[in-house]
């Protein structure tokens, strides 16, 4: 039984699998965060084109 609790101590394989998810995790959250800017960004950019557009349209 001693024996059997020491090889669960020392294997490593599901703390490098917890590893690799929380990392995968982590790139997932910046991704989101970056993709979101990116269409905040560019949804402002369309609303000051068509602004733009209506106003020269308006003159």
């Amino acid at each position: 039984m001693k024996s059997m609790l020491r090889r669960l101590l020392k294997d490593e394989a599901g703390a490098t699998a917890i590893e690799y998810a929380l990392i995968g995790v982590a790139v997932s959250i910046a991704v989101i965060a970056a993709a979101t800017n990116i269409g905040t960004a560019t949804s402002n950019m369309f609303s000051m084109v068509v602004n733009t557009v209506v106003a020269a349209i308006g003159s």
